[in-house]
């Protein structure tokens, strides 16, 4: 895709995260926001006014919209497939906020089609999109870490009920970032056992805490942790730490080395890694599209990372460890 303009970003969702997407989307120099479309109309106007942008009654006129060459799905997990094979099928690309799919075979679904099509179509994992990380997995991949010994994937950020209860519990929203971060440094797993608690919710049944241990394809193991029941305040704290050790040295990734003293819509304090991850994902997701970059994670990452999620639920529901294949 070869063109002077910039490409033209449409947004089917317009809730929480799609602050941060529009954010991305202003500080790219190659992209736009057209427009987005929301389920509940009166939401969408207002952060169409925030953002500058206009709104659409329908999916189906966002789509057919020609200043429109790219959507990125920022609806609720159940309806991604929907709308992400409306828009593959108009002929658009595809950013697709994670979790991806349901199930695997969702997410097999929207390969398909986008190689049908001969259109890009890439998971939301905007973790792997940090400078911090991708310079982990460079000092993985030239050896400098010597052997793998150890990953750690950990999140402590507190959310009150009303807000969890927008979500699918942990296991799905969180630990999927987990995952994902964790085939990005150290490959597929070999096996995988969890457990998840229920600890200060009063109505809602989703668990708000699950951890997860995982042994490596080389033997190294691996620890997961997703919390929305607590913050972590302590010295070095957990809020968000990504850490890897091996035979001849170590890598950190933490939240905690950019905060801004300021309320975020969840969290009590604004972590900038965050927004910053997304802004960098939508910069390469603009350079794909336009094929002057490689995607840091494909639909294949996004199929592996739901196997990992659905062998966590397995291991819960059995009470085993599960091995992968």
């Amino acid at each position: 895709m070869t063109t002077d303009k910039p490409l033209g970003i449409g947004f089917f969702g317009a809730g929480d995260v799609s602050d941060l997407h529009a954010t991305g989307v202003d500080r790219c120099a190659d992209t736009q926001l057209i427009g987005l479309w929301n389920r509940t109309a009166q939401t969408g106007r207002a952060k169409a006014e925030s953002f500058g942008c206009c709104t659409y009654d329908t999916p189906q006129q966002l789509l057919t919209d020609p200043a429109i060459d790219a959507v990125s799905v920022l609806t609720n997990l159940e309806t991604h497939l929907e709308y992400v094979t409306m828009a593959l099928e108009a002929g658009k690309h595809v950013l697709i906020e994670k979790p991806v799919g349901v199930t695997i075979e969702e997410i097999e679904s929207m390969k398909q089609l986008a190689q049908s099509k001969g259109l890009v179509c890439i998971p939301g994992h905007n973790f792997i999109h940090e400078e911090g990380i991708v310079r982990t997995r460079e000092l993985i991949d030239g050896g400098d870490l010597g052997d793998l010994v150890a990953i750690y994937v950990m999140y402590h950020i507190h959310h009150p009920e009303e807000v969890a209860a927008r979500y699918p519990g942990v296991i799905r929203q969180i630990l999927t970032h987990n995952s994902y971060v964790l085939l990005y440094l150290g490959g597929r797993p070999a096996k995988v056992s969890a457990m998840k608690s229920r600890l200060h919710y009063d109505e809602i049944p989703q668990e708000d805490i699950a951890t997860v241990n995982l042994t490596m394809q080389n033997g190294a193991l691996a620890h997961l942790c997703a919390s929305f029941a607590a913050d972590d305040h302590s010295a070095d704290p957990w809020t968000m730490m990504v850490k890897v050790i091996g035979t001849a040295g170590s890598a950190r990734y933490s939240y905690r080395d950019w905060v801004e003293i300021k309320p975020a819509v969840v969290h009590s304090q604004t972590y900038t890694a965050y927004r910053g991850s997304i802004i960098h994902e939508v910069d390469r997701f603009a350079r794909i599209c336009r094929g002057q970059a490689e995607p840091l994670s494909s639909l294949d990452d996004a199929i592996d990372a739901q196997r990992i999620i659905e062998g966590i639920e397995r291991s819960i529901d059995e009470g085993i460890t599960v091995d992968f294949d």
